[in-house]
């Protein structure tokens, strides 16, 4: 392959424009992929376009009328476009008459266009305010002009300045130019065979120069069988150069701290923590590292599955390290553990079973005497558990014989802070990653492709289950209502929680790693979001919680503070608690019977699902209020109130992530910015494309098995190595 590809598009096409966007090299235009293509004639619905959209819309020029401004100078000029159905408007504020007349030329009624801009509305009236435009005209040489009209034409994400004919006028240019040895050929061609899709320079020619739709559709498959043959060929080897470096075997002991642990354990475990805990079990038994995710809804029993799995390893000789993403969840795992093993925790302690080991916790919270005994601890081996935050990682951290690292909720952490746990250890280890947001089947593959997968489906004793009711949050009435019966909790002796996207006014939605509100690609931003500061202020100001303590609870407060807060709340000493999602995981109050999420549309479907799981734990029944300012009339089809809908009408932690991937765009599911190809899924879709990414896994199997260095195929090495060494491929790990 030539240097073409990498070449810098500025040296090709004469411009740096596109560079303010991401779009650098002749590799990032071919990788832009157009979102849809009009035909000559074929006029944008605009009954379709929803306020707040950004939009490149053709359509008709249907009239044109100017005005002065009663004050101010100036004139305010109405184009209204037409797609022979529905009309909408254009309107521009030209500054003098030399600008109104330009703009009078440019628009003539009947001729069409593409206009750019942010769908907005005035009174009652959607429209688009100084959109970009280019009228589609016959230029000096009719016959050409006459043929490139008749051409389909690409629409490409308006970004910034930069409009979908800026993107179309440089990939025309750099198509025409290229060469079969210009273009790396990622995908065997059996593999094109098989999928009955064209060779890359005829891929790129159709998906930026198609004659009709159907060529820029078979251009848009061929990228989606290439990415997810790379995509599986990158998660297949990254599996086996894991499983390569062999670790050392835990099978256990008979007799040990785990027999004690199951002896007095006061429950029976569910079907699928015996059968979940076999397959680990077998894993840490052999000497070639494992390698497995373990996903379970809410209240099924993960961390006492990782816990069994760590007691293995300890028996073994060993020690087991429990990396969670918040110092609120690492800390609620040491007091889960703690309590679970009883004096199996305490040894070399009074009242400690001799036989038993000690649990230590690390997190950057701890006072300095703390941190070093804590360190000696772990180095000396006497710890045989850790649990802790990033502070794992820190160099200062020497394990004696570190043989498991247990990851919860591994979507919050990447490929490299597992892999420098595993050089604190030699090299390698026994790895178990968790997840309490279900995933589907084919998500797992994409994302997780690296690792064997088993779920825990049945919750142990059930639990009471939680109602679930939406809110509308300017109806004072039903807001009211919330109130009235979070005091009614509060009076029978429950916890209520209230969670909102903010910290206080200030602060952006999403505060840090502890407090991510989602903030919506498909919304408006709503500049007045719930903060824990007003609502908390709110609350107390309302004589139906007179009297009644109200806490709060955010990533800000000292861990002290949490812990003091937390520790009020589960006692009753304060029954309501105002908080960010940092309880969104593994905080376990079983009074807790309401949740109040303030602007429930500002958080994904996994998140509102965690949250709602953190009622209804006991043997009362919870009930959960989701209030959004966007269940209005009118907005039932909009994406955010379908989510909510889809919210309220089940607890099915599966069957919401099946909604959250139909909802949702593919990157955002995967965690991934979305700016291209380089950083998320850019055409592949992970449930309607679930055939294609098994044939694919099954593909790169065969090349691997046949070929492990891809001496063959030269390009996808290379390929391959430029993710690795520009870390583009981080999104495959969830991060």
């Amino acid at each position: 392959m030539s240097a073409f590809f990498d070449t810098k598009l500025d040296r090709v096409v004469g411009s740096k424009k596109l560079a303010k966007i991401g779009i650098e090299t002749v590799r990032d235009l071919m990788y832009t992929v157009p979102y849809r293509i009009v035909q000559p004639g074929e006029l944008t619905p605009l009954a379709s376009l929803r306020t707040g959209d950004e939009v490149t819309v053709h359509a008709a020029i249907a009239d044109v009328h100017s005005r002065q401004k009663a004050a101010g100078g100036g004139f305010v000029m109405n184009v209204e476009i037409t797609d022979g159905v529905s009309t909408m408007a254009l309107v521009f504020f030209p500054r003098s008459r030399g600008h109104q007349a330009g703009l009078l030329k440019s628009f003539r009624v009947g001729e069409e266009g593409l206009f750019s801009g942010k769908v907005g509305e005035y009174r009652g009236e959607r429209q688009l305010a100084h959109p970009t435009y280019h009228m589609l005209r016959e230029g000096e040489d009719m016959e050409g002009a006459l043929a490139e009209y008749r051409r389909a034409t690409p629409i490409y994400p308006r970004k910034g300045s930069v409009q979908t004919w800026d993107v179309h006028r440089a990939a025309r240019t750099v198509v025409q130019m290229l060469q079969p040895d210009d273009v790396p050929d990622l995908v065997p061609e059996s593999v094109r065979s098989a999928e009955h899709i064209p060779g890359a320079v005829e891929v790129f020619r159709g998906l930026h120069t198609p004659e009709t739709e159907a060529d820029w559709r078979r251009a848009i498959q061929a990228l989606r069988v290439e990415e997810a043959f790379v995509l599986q060929t990158e998660l297949l080897r990254r599996r086996a150069a894991t499983r390569a470096v062999p670790t050392t075997a835990r099978p256990g002991r008979a007799g040990g701290i785990l027999d004690a642990f199951d002896a007095a354990m006061p429950y029976t475990l569910t079907n699928g923590q015996r059968t979940v805990g076999e397959q680990i079990a077998a894993d840490l038994a052999s000497a070639t590292p494992m390698m497995r995710l373990l996903q379970g809804d809410v209240g099924t029993g993960k961390t006492l599955v990782a816990l069994r799995a760590m007691l293995q390893v300890v028996d073994s000789g060993g020690q087991g390290a429990l990396l969670a993403p918040t110092e609120v969840l690492a800390q609620q795992h040491h007091r889960t553990i703690n309590a679970l093993m009883g004096p199996l925790a305490e040894a070399g302690m009074i009242g400690g079973d001799p036989n038993g080991t000690r649990v230590e916790l690390l997190t950057a919270a701890l006072s300095a005497p703390a941190r070093r005994q804590a360190l000696a601890n772990v180095a000396s081996g006497t710890a045989g558990i850790v649990v802790g935050t990033h502070s794992l990682l820190s160099e200062q951290v020497q394990f004696a014989d570190l043989g498991v690292i247990v990851v919860d909720e591994q979507h919050r952490f990447g490929v490299e802070q597992r892999d420098i746990l595993r050089a604190r250890s030699g090299g390698s280890v026994h790895s178990l990653v968790m997840t309490a947001t279900p995933i589907p089947r084919t998500v797992a593959m994409t994302a997780f492709g690296d690792l064997e997968t088993s779920t825990l489906a049945e919750r142990p004793g059930g639990g009471a289950g939680v109602d679930t009711h939406l809110v509308p949050m300017d109806r004072p009435a039903y807001m009211a209502r919330v109130w009235q019966l979070a005091r009614a909790a509060v009076d029978r002796g429950e916890r209520v929680f209230v969670v909102c996207p903010r910290i206080d006014a200030s602060a952006p939605t999403a505060t840090d790693e502890d407090d991510g509100a989602w903030d919506l690609p498909d919304e408006q931003d709503t500049p007045q979001l719930a903060s824990v500061a007003e609502i908390s202020e709110r609350l107390r100001a309302l004589p139906q919680f007179a009297g009644v303590e109200i806490g709060t609870l955010h990533s800000r407060m000292s861990t002290e503070a949490k812990d003091r807060a937390m520790a009020a709340f589960a006692a009753g000493e304060v029954p309501i608690l105002v908080s960010t999602t940092v309880v969104e995981v593994g905080v376990d109050v079983p009074t807790a019977t309401i949740m109040v999420i303030m602007d429930a549309d500002r958080f994904g479907l996994s998140q509102l699902h965690q949250l709602r799981g953190r009622v209804g734990r006991g043997t009362l029944r919870g009930t959960c209020f989701a209030v959004s300012s966007h269940l209005t009339a009118g907005a039932e089809d909009t994406v955010t109130v379908k989510r909510l809908h889809a919210f309220a009408g089940t607890t099915d932690g599966f069957k919401l992530a099946e909604t959250d991937l139909e909802l949702r765009r593919e990157g955002d599911v995967l965690g991934a910015a979305q700016s291209g190809r380089a950083s998320s899924l850019a055409t592949l879709r992970v449930l309607a494309d679930r055939e294609l990414i098994e044939r694919a896994r099954g593909a790169a199997g065969e090349l691997l098995a046949a070929d492990p260095e891809l001496s063959t195929m030269p390009d996808l090495a290379a390929e391959l190595r430029r993710l690795e060494e520009t870390r583009l491929a981080d999104y495959l790990e969830m991060s």
